[in-house]
């Protein structure tokens, strides 16, 4: 394996909305947008086609409301706008360090996106444009996880990451366990089995059936998203089938 060359071709990178709060209670952070536009930039220096799923839960979480009474097809479709919000901030922030990028909605908001166009999407990647989806998977009921099975599917993504705010998956929250140890490697049904909290049952089904491999790692570390690319596999947790 050379050090100089991605093993992954094509990668979907799954963001939490909260992940774009950075140090902030609400909102999207200047900083984190620059540091994840900077990171892409690398990436697709070496060639890797880049697609993103993006989250809304810095701006509006739909679940939450519903709990406390809102419609909850109302609230998930307002939990869609959100993600279209950030992914716009992507776009934007990816655009100021000199890549092209374009974003595509599960829902119809032509004056500010495209429509997602499976056959689209797979054009702007092999452009070598980073391809930001938003609006989840356009229903009610799923979550953004699931979008990003999906769209890692659709696409044909060699490797599915999820960026989060810990080093991979844990047997407990880290945070709250201090005893808590982290895996290295699972099968989706292992994690299935252990209830272990890598995504939601649907996205690690999607996966498992399609065989998409699933790296959780820290997003805050420098360089990782790279090293992973590049087949440094001493950073984060893999799930495979």
């Amino acid at each position: 394996m050379s050090a100089t060359q991605p093993v992954y071709k094509r990668i979907l990178l799954k963001l939490s909305g909260e992940a774009l709060m950075g140090d902030l209670d609400f909102g999207i952070s200047p900083k984190v947008m620059g540091f994840v536009a900077t990171e892409l930039q690398s990436l697709v220096a070496s060639g890797v086609e880049v697609a993103l799923v993006v989250g809304g839960g810095n701006i509006f979480r739909g679940e939450g409301l519903a709990r406390a009474g809102m419609d909850r097809v109302t609230g998930d479709q307002m939990g869609m706008l959100a993600t279209v919000i950030n992914a716009l901030a992507l776009q934007d922030a990816i655009e100021r360090v000199g890549l092209q990028a374009r974003v595509q909605s599960a829902i119809r908001i032509n004056e500010v996106c495209e429509d997602f166009i499976r056959r689209r999407a797979i054009r702007h990647l092999e452009k070598g444009r980073v391809l930001v989806f938003g609006a989840g998977t356009g229903n009610p009921f799923f979550t953004t996880d699931s979008a990003a099975a999906l769209r890692a599917v659709e696409i044909g993504a060699d490797l599915m990451l999820k960026a989060t705010k810990v080093d991979g998956i844990y047997t407990a929250d880290p945070k709250r366990d201090p005893a808590a140890t982290r895996y290295d490697d699972l099968t989706y049904d292992e994690a299935l089995d252990r209830r272990l909290a890598v995504m939601d049952q649907t996205a690690m089904v999607l996966c498992r059936d399609h065989r998409i491999q699933l790296c959780v790692y820290d997003m805050q570390r420098p360089d990782a998203l790279r090293r992973i690319v590049m087949g440094d596999r001493s950073i984060g947790t893999y799930v495979r089938t």
